[in-house]
């Protein structure tokens, strides 16, 4: 099997693959591990440190020709989707729920796809579920960002100098 990863858009910092799961898969027998150019820039992979994996660094063209298994944070665009080949599989956050025309294109073209975001949120597939490990990430960055703009401190610390009293805050999240 071919494997290939592809670069997001550009507000997006994750990438589908880090490269050390790449040197696993390949252990496991996965033929090839194709990673678009620049593809883990922005998570601090460069392609230098998938080719030290294992990986080849390819164009978004080829990937689209060769794999037969597509790695993605967001749904590739409609035009990549279109040009993709009836058995090719394609995995990623593709909120479906809210896309059910689009849906029923996919199923009429003979692609496979899995849908990250309908992983259920069980302590069994707790390994597989993208939501709840986005969740965790940004509900600290909340906290660090409310710290940042507090004029007091968070904490109680007790000191030689004295007590520093906690800020008193509530933290919604939803």
């Amino acid at each position: 099997m071919k494997i290939g990863i592809l670069r997001e858009p550009d507000h997006e910092n994750r990438v589908a693959l880090a490269p050390d799961e790449v040197a696993t898969l390949l252990k496991l027998g996965i033929e090839q591990i194709m990673v678009e150019k620049g593809a883990g820039e922005r998570a601090y992979f460069p392609d230098a440190v998938y080719e030290e994996k294992g990986a080849v660094i390819g164009e978004r063209k080829t990937i689209q020709q060769n794999a037969e298994l597509i790695l993605s944070i967001h749904t590739p665009e409609d035009a990549f989707l279109e040009k993709l080949k009836k058995g090719q599989v394609v995995v990623a956050q593709m909120n479906p729920l809210s896309k059910l025309e689009w849906v029923e294109q996919l199923a009429k073209s003979g692609l496979t796809t899995f849908s990250l975001d309908l992983i259920p949120r069980t302590s069994r597939a707790q390994t597989m579920d993208v939501l709840s490990s986005m969740a965790t990430a940004a509900g600290y960055k909340a906290i660090l960002l409310a710290a940042g703009e507090l004029p007091s401190f968070f904490p109680m610390f007790m000191t030689a100098a004295g007590t520093i009293r906690p800020a008193k805050v509530l933290v919604l999240g939803a």
